[in-house]
């Protein structure tokens, strides 16, 4: 690795895309979760349920095979895009975002869901009782009381968001400077023979999750001593 050729761009690509990413995430996963968690039946529960986990059991090459098909530049969702908006999804830095949001969605819905579910239901029924509005009980009750694992489950879809290379190869492709995002570079440098900078990329992405874990079991630690006082 020569230090003054060492292309630092994914780095940046990464972060930003793992940045953008969270805060989607966030907000679809945790009213995701808020809108599974209120229904009554479960036949509907466990269907759509089944729908929001399948990209985290799905090989991420075949979800960035369906998001291709979705987005791709043939396709007629990627069509409409670019003929009545001229912007090309597929192979782009949003197509990084996309694939990213798809694959680190069900860790952020499935915490928030089991979060919600560990609540006392009876704090539920009680502001009901009091004639609170469902969308009150979800930002007084739901999210405070389940927060830590709320959180946990945003951490974690921010780190899988940031290690994403497979859908993101299929639908973001690797492009130099716009696509390429720090997994894309591991495997790009390996393949070219350069396993000095390979290992430079695969240090700098466990010491960002490194950091990540560590801020979250700190968190989780604060809110232990705070609920033993």
């Amino acid at each position: 690795m020569q230090g003054s050729n060492l292309d630092l761009t994914p780095i940046w690509i990464s972060l930003k895309t793992a940045s953008i990413t969270i805060v989607i995430t966030f907000i679809l996963g945790l009213l995701t979760a808020w809108w599974i968690y209120s229904r009554k039946s479960e036949a509907l529960k466990m269907i759509f349920d089944g729908i929001f986990t399948l990209p985290m059991v799905l090989p991420p090459t075949v979800a960035g095979f369906f998001l291709l098909m979705i987005f791709g530049v043939n396709q007629p969702i990627g069509k409409f895009f670019m003929n009545v908006f001229g912007v090309r999804i597929a192979f782009s830095f949003s197509a990084t975002v996309i694939a990213a949001v798809v694959i680190s969605f069900p860790l952020m819905y499935r915490n928030s869901r089991g979060a919600f579910e560990q609540v006392d239901t009876d704090l539920v029924y009680a502001a009901r009782t009091l004639g609170m509005s469902e969308w009150n009980i979800f930002l007084k009750v739901l999210i405070p009381n389940a927060l830590p694992g709320i959180i946990s489950g945003g951490v974690l879809a921010f780190a899988r968001g940031l290690g994403e290379f497979g859908a993101t190869a299929m639908l973001a492709g690797n492009i130099i400077g716009k696509t390429r995002t720090l997994p894309v570079a591991v495997y790009s440098e390996v393949m070219s023979g350069d396993m000095e900078s390979a290992a430079f990329y695969v240090w700098v992405i466990i010491g960002i999750c490194f950091i990540a874990v560590i801020l979250l079991n700190l968190y989780q630690l604060y809110v232990r001593k705070k609920r033993s006082f």
